[in-house]
């Protein structure tokens, strides 16, 4: 079983910049995506970026300001520049192995 560990959301005023984190741990064996999606309050879940064995997708709502990255084989963080209020949601971390694991989320609130 894969548990997913995310940090970094919180408050913060437009323009302004977060870092999420998420470690994954457990029985993980050939991971074919890491990332993150989010859902914002009567909204879908939507995909905001994730690494992928054939590279890199990004949402084009935060292509240009969001930044994804793998630290390592099983941490994946999203430095999060210029926020928008449109941005507030709850950042999910997702893992792709032969299953999809979701993190519980963390909230990103992004106001002034």
């Amino acid at each position: 079983q894969v548990q997913l560990v995310e940090s970094g959301g919180g408050l913060v005023q437009p323009g302004g910049s977060l870092r999420l984190s998420c470690a994954a741990s457990g029985n993980i064996f050939n991971i074919n995506a890491m990332g993150w999606f989010r859902q914002a309050p009567g909204k879908e879940r939507e995909l905001v970026a994730t690494i992928t064995r054939s590279g890199r997708m990004y949402a084009d709502s935060v292509k240009g300001r969001f930044t994804i990255s793998r630290d390592n084989a099983y941490t994946v963080s999203l430095q999060m520049n210029s926020l928008k209020p449109d941005d507030t949601a709850v950042y999910y971390c997702h893992v792709d192995t032969t299953l999809r694991t979701w993190g519980k989320g963390t909230l990103v609130t992004v106001s002034s």
